[in-house]
């Protein structure tokens, strides 16, 4: 299973609502979905972030977790994406083992993602692009910077913020290996068909 793709991160939504958004993503052809929940529900989290990676592996797509790194390992999720602190990479890559997928959110810097790459992820997450509903105020990434980071990395990178299929094939051709969508997938009234739009992009 490659780092590329469509990378949906899910939207808020709990239960049966969750699971069949995702679902309807995956049918489209989402490759990569992460579990992001930020409330304080954890005997919730685990139940859906179970049930999320069994749906994911029935259809060869790889599960990640947001920024928690126990529930990552107790779920056996296939990594976790975590953030800029400079200790977050080394404790999940201690806790999770060399398999697992380890992500870092590098915002608008480049220094960041090379420092992140030397470190041992095996991927890095430029964003937000474009403006964003889930984070407003999150630094604004270019298509220059995505450009000069595909110059110089050599692990897979992952666009984020405000994508739209309007705006998703520039990502790609300055270098983007997968767009991280939320609200342009899951807000819509044809999930599978939205994912299946976003994948076409990576077959070309």
């Amino acid at each position: 299973m490659s780092l590329r793709g469509l990378y949906v991160i899910t939207d808020g939504s709990t239960g049966d609502v969750l699971l069949r958004k995702v679902e309807q993503a995956l049918l489209g052809g989402a490759a990569i979905v992460q579990y992001r929940d930020k409330t304080t529900d954890s005997a919730r989290r685990e139940q859906e972030a179970r049930a999320l990676r069994a749906l994911c592996h029935e259809y060869n797509a790889l599960f990640i977790i947001n920024d928690d790194v126990a529930l990552a390992k107790t779920v056996q999720a296939d990594g976790v994406h975590v953030g800029r602190e400079d200790s977050a990479l080394t404790v999940a890559r201690a806790a999770l083992g060399n398999t697992a997928i380890i992500g870092v959110s590098c915002y608008n810097q480049l220094e960041l993602a090379l420092t992140a790459a030397q470190h041992g992820a095996d991927y890095v997450a430029f964003g937000s692009f474009f403006p964003s509903p889930t984070k407003p105020n999150a630094p604004r990434a270019t298509l220059p910077l995505l450009h000069e980071a595909r110059a110089q990395l050599r692990v897979p990178i992952c666009a984020i913020g405000g994508i739209t299929l309007a705006t998703a094939p520039a990502l790609v051709a300055e270098g983007a290996d997968m767009l991280a969508v939320i609200s342009d997938v899951f807000a819509s009234n044809a999930i599978t068909q939205q994912a299946g739009l976003y994948r076409n992009l990576f077959l070309r």
